[in-house]
């Protein structure tokens, strides 16, 4: 299996092109891309031919988990998931297949009470 590529957000040599699709040297993009504050990654994201396309990751600087989920093509699909800097989850957001619509979408506040219940009927 080989190796996958991993670049940084802020190299000077990643952009995006007219369609919002994300180039590294002039090329389409296909690996990870990672972002740095200081010595910390605190976001890592998944590409495939200039499209997100995967899993995503944030972290807080102190490298608590800040979200995570899935893209498919550039659309979120399946579960998301956001946390408080405390650790405790936010919210639950659950995508169709195809990332046009949200299913159902959860909240809740740092001590973890509800404050949103919604489901798509």
């Amino acid at each position: 299996m080989a190796d996958v590529k991993r670049i940084d957000i802020d190299d000077p040599e990643v952009d995006m092109d007219y369609g919002q699709r994300l180039l590294y040297q002039g090329e389409l993009f296909t690996g990870e891309v990672e972002e740095r504050l200081g010595d910390a990654v605190v976001s890592l994201d998944a590409y495939v031919d200039g499209i997100q396309h995967g899993p995503s990751r944030e972290w807080y600087m102190d490298g608590t988990l800040r979200s995570e989920g899935t893209a498919h093509m550039g659309c979120p699909v399946g579960v998301s998931r956001t946390w408080h800097p405390n650790g405790t989850l936010a919210s639950e957001r659950l995508f169709t297949e195809n990332g046009q619509a949200i299913l159902e979408d959860l909240q809740w506040d740092e001590e973890g009470q509800p404050t949103k219940d919604w489901r798509k009927s």
